[in-house]
């Protein structure tokens, strides 16, 4: 897959991106963590950008994960995302942790990964993503599984590759663009960024 761009092209800008798997389990050693590499192998397979990643793994504890997003927003990550604790159980608290560090909400991000995962199961009325902005950084909570994480970033595709249900990753740049950070640059084949005409870039070639 080409990444090149025209000689007389500015390189792409760098961005820093937080990541938080939220799991008692995980973060206690009972298991081995997999929302983490799972965000950062679809981020480094998305985006041109080069990423630097600030990752946390964090128990199941409101406080904690308010405070671990306000830490990694304050360190200048542009786009937060979190795995985990985003259903009914009386340990999932990441939506109420999320909402209470919020100043602005986006619901058209949970209400479309919920949109994509009841494609595959009927369960999925029961996750409570949220997303919302604090400052200049996009903050959205992710399913728990890696596969579904894929899934909602990507959409849903055919056996041709093409787009059947956009996934939310390609609202994200332009949503990133509009609270004042870099320009998120992504790979067509694996999610294609959105932007109305007049905020978009020349295209890279090679």
């Amino acid at each position: 897959m080409s990444r090149s761009a025209p000689a007389d092209a500015a390189p792409p800008e760098a961005v820093k991106i937080g990541i938080v798997s939220i799991s008692d389990r995980a973060s206690s050693g009972v298991y081995q963590d997999l929302g983490l590499p799972a965000l950062q192998d679809w981020l480094r397979s998305a985006l041109i950008n080069p990423i630097t990643f600030e990752a946390r793994l964090i128990p199941d504890e409101q406080p904690g994960i308010s405070a671990a997003l306000i830490e990694l927003v304050d360190a200048g990550c542009s786009l937060v995302l979190t795995t985990g604790g985003t259903g009914p159980a009386l340990r999932d608290v990441t939506p109420e942790a999320t909402l209470a560090v919020a100043h602005k909400e986006m619901p058209g991000f949970g209400e479309q990964m919920r949109q994509i995962s009841l494609h595959f199961v009927p369960t999925a009325i029961l996750s409570r993503q949220v997303a919302v902005i604090r400052g200049k950084s996009l903050i959205i909570n992710l399913p728990g599984q890696p596969k579904s994480i894929a899934q909602t970033l990507e959409g849903l595709k055919d056996e041709t590759g093409a787009s059947q249900v956009p996934g939310i990753f390609a609202a994200v740049p332009y949503c990133i663009d509009l609270i004042g950070g870099p320009y998120l640059e992504t790979v067509d084949a694996v999610c294609k960024a959105f932007r109305p005409k007049t905020a978009q870039r020349a295209p890279r070639v090679g």
